[in-house]
């Protein structure tokens, strides 16, 4: 039988160098922007509650007031939209 060698061909690890200056993922302005989107969510689901009628035989017409319809929904869309650009912005490099 013919018996052939088999060459390796991996290279060597070379350890990774670790870099001196950590980049952070987010800014404290990103965290401002988190938080302040979280408030206008939280806002908008406030805003949502109530309007339920202790008796069950009588329908509360304030569940359809502009408030919960119209304003609530508002103020989560834009708490969503400045989460989202909270989460883009990239840090400023220096």
């Amino acid at each position: 039988m013919n018996s052939k060698e088999k060459s390796s061909t991996t290279k060597p690890v070379s350890n990774p160098t670790p870099q001196s200056g950590h980049s952070i993922l987010f800014e404290k302005s990103n965290y401002m922007l988190l938080i302040l989107g979280l408030i206008f969510i939280a806002i908008g689901f406030i805003f949502m509650t109530g309007g339920g009628s202790k008796d069950p035989a009588v329908f509360d017409q304030s569940i359809f007031s502009f408030r919960r319809i119209t304003l609530a929904p508002i103020f989560v869309l834009i708490g969503y939209i400045i989460e989202i650009y909270a989460i883009m912005k990239k840090p400023v490099e220096n």
